[in-house]
């Protein structure tokens, strides 16, 4: 057979071959699902690490962590967070270096946090309470916008003096004590001694602005309720007043020595302790010491809960890189692991 003759036979079985070939990869991705369109296109649209979503188990396995020093800031209820669970995250990552700013203005807090982070000065922001619509509109009037992932459970506690004798208070009592409508302990089942409720003021942070929402419901604190600035002095306070009363974030309460935490109901009698049963009297502290009711606070039986969240400036520059992996480094199992360790409650 001459040259010219097997060249037609040769393309032709070569188109065979070809067709055969395909039809085959067509009969399989159909039987199995591969669709080699979608994998190019899931490729190139999903991000590598995703704030949420990473089930990773410690934090040197995730990813995309930038490497420099980042300033943060916010709310003073993640105090036991940024003393426990970032050193951790700083041994583990040390090229992932985190420094906490105090706002160069005002009390530290929620809002001043940011507020920070909206005009510039921090990387990513730590909050006890959602972001406001005027804080969301200032955001954008600069050409970005906020995001907030929660990362933990938290809840407000009531501390009372511990020489104090009473069952519980519902929300109603709460907010007719920190409104001067219900002045003597008396009125709620305690002894007849005078109330003297304190309290941070609203501007202190989200702490403050979370009871005067969902407790006071939006009325202003009465002329009886004494303003300090911090927590530690309102347990000091507290510790010396026998009819004193004060709230804050549960960890920072429930495993004071000084102070008792109280109870909570939405109706009279069906209180639910923000610490675990039986309750650890000042006498056996610090040798034991009160643990937060976990279980309520994860059902929501406990009436005043709220989530942390991480607030990340979506500006696709390295704050976000920052905001993004310091969300991933605490949704870890070891994340969450040392969240619970310092009183809160894990979010997943």
């Amino acid at each position: 057979m001459s040259q010219r003759n097997e060249t037609p036979i040769l393309v032709l079985s070569l188109l065979i071959t070809v067709g055969l070939i395909a039809g085959g990869f067509w009969w399989f991705s159909k039987k199995s699902g591969f669709d080699l369109n979608k994998i190019s296109s899931d490729t190139t649209k999903t991000p590598l690490t995703s704030p949420g979503q990473p089930k990773s188990k410690t934090f040197t396995s995730i990813q995309n962590v930038p490497t420099g020093l980042f300033n943060y800031g916010g709310s003073t209820s993640w105090a036991p967070i940024r003393l426990a669970v970032d050193a951790a995250i700083q041994a583990a990552r040390p090229e992932f270096r985190l420094r906490y700013v105090e706002p160069s203005s005002g009390e530290p807090g929620s809002s001043t946090g940011i507020k920070s982070l909206i005009d510039g000065q921090i990387a990513f922001a730590q909050s006890s309470r959602p972001l406001r619509d005027d804080e969301l509109a200032r955001a954008k009037q600069r050409g970005f916008e906020l995001k907030q992932i929660p990362v933990a459970i938290d809840g407000l506690a009531v501390a009372i003096n511990p020489s104090l004798n009473i069952q519980g208070l519902t929300i109603d009592q709460l907010k007719s004590i920190y409104t001067g409508k219900i002045n003597n302990w008396s009125l709620v089942g305690g002894p007849n001694i005078p109330i003297k409720p304190y309290s941070r003021r609203i501007t202190d942070g989200g702490t403050v602005e979370l009871f005067v929402q969902d407790v006071l419901g939006g009325q202003a604190f009465g002329s009886n309720v004494e303003f300090v600035s911090t927590t530690t002095q309102a347990l000091q306070k507290l510790a010396g007043s026998p009819g004193g009363i004060y709230y804050a974030s549960a960890p920072e309460v429930i495993p004071q020595c000084s102070i008792k935490a109280l109870p909570l109901g939405r109706t009279q009698g069906q209180y639910v302790a923000p610490y675990q049963e039986p309750l650890v009297l000042p006498s056996e502290c610090p040798g034991k010491r009160n643990k937060l009711n976990i279980e309520a606070f994860q059902s929501g039986k406990y009436p005043i809960t709220r989530n942390l969240f991480v607030v990340v400036k979506q500006n696709g520059q390295t704050e976000q890189q920052a905001g993004d992996a310091y969300v991933n480094l605490l949704l870890t199992e070891q994340g969450q692991e040392l969240i619970a360790q310092t009183g809160f409650v894990k979010i997943r």
